[in-house]
């Protein structure tokens, strides 16, 4: 070939090869645009491993469990709450008040029958011993309708005590009692109740007068009471004067009851005696006069359950 032409080539041939080069890079940075870079992976990272990450705001599932195990808590503990008000509730119920009959089962059994016992009952089905007496009378300092110094004078130190309250209130309010007749001894109620037997009959004078045994005078609680209004006699008319219904209004709140009431003749199987006081101890007596009980009557709430 003409040397002429070759020269001529040659720069065409490298011209040729230059442009391919050229174009193998164009081809080449289309694709690189077309994937993603080094600098957008960390940003596409952090995006994903937010989505991913732990938040303190509960799923609706969580939520629902959530509400369910607080609504099951509230649940538990309410039982609790009415447990403690029960509780409350029957505390309140145990301590005696007067009137509660329902509380009469938590609470202990007096003594009724023990001869020393505040609250002995001496009926006609329950006489005390020949042989007993208190060991503890005393000479209460009121006044008496009579100047002799006999045991009748006497009565238990603690009923005499709350005898000296009860005279003195009654001062007080301007009345006029008078102790008449308190202890007596089973020798002493023998011959009274013959005497009585003797000009009405045995059962006549029952009904008025224990027999031996039977009458609570034995116990030293008792004390017939009376006023100038009615000479000092042991007389219904007691009840009518100031002195015997300040008695009957007041005499619980110092222990005492009035032993045979009006209405009550057939259950203490005695006739009225407005005068006829009996020491049983303020609690006792200011239950029983609420609820108008007999001694008879407080004794069944114990054992009549």
């Amino acid at each position: 070939m003409n040397k002429r032409w070759v020269y001529l080539f040659l720069p065409l041939k490298r011209g040729i090869f230059l442009l391919s080069i050229i174009v193998v890079l164009v081809i080449t940075g289309c694709a690189q645009n077309g994937a993603p870079s080094a600098v957008d992976e960390p940003e596409q990272q952090t995006e994903q491993d937010a989505s991913q990450e732990p938040t303190n705001e509960p799923s609706n599932e969580e939520e629902k469990q959530g509400e369910a195990s607080h609504e099951l808590e509230e649940q538990q503990e309410e039982p609790q709450d009415e447990q403690q008000e029960g509780g409350d509730q029957n505390k309140q119920s145990d301590i005696p008040t007067a009137g509660n009959g329902s509380s009469e089962a938590n609470r202990n059994v007096p003594d009724f029958t023990t001869p020393d016992s505040i609250l002995v009952l001496v009926n006609k089905e329950r006489p005390l011993p020949a042989d007993y007496k208190p060991a503890d009378l005393v000479e209460p300092n009121v006044p008496f309708s009579f100047a002799e110094k006999v045991e009748k004078r006497l009565m238990r130190a603690e009923a005499a005590r709350a005898l000296e309250r009860l005279f003195a209130a009654s001062e007080e309010e301007g009345l006029s009692l008078y102790a008449v007749s308190g202890f007596r001894s089973y020798e002493r109620q023998e011959a009274i109740f013959a005497y009585n037997a003797s000009l009405h009959g045995e059962e006549k004078a029952n009904q008025f007068s224990a027999r031996p045994g039977q009458s609570e005078h034995q116990t030293g609680l008792a004390m017939d009471v009376s006023s100038p209004a009615v000479q000092f006699d042991l007389i219904e008319e007691f009840a009518n004067t100031p002195e015997g219904k300040w008695l009957a209004e007041n005499a619980a709140r110092f222990g005492f009851i009035i032993r045979y009431p009006k209405d009550k003749t057939e259950i203490t199987q005695y006739q009225y005696e407005p005068w006829h006081l009996r020491y049983v101890g303020i609690e006792a007596a200011l239950e029983m006069a609420e609820q108008n009980l007999t001694l008879e009557e407080y004794y069944n709430l114990f054992h009549n359950q």
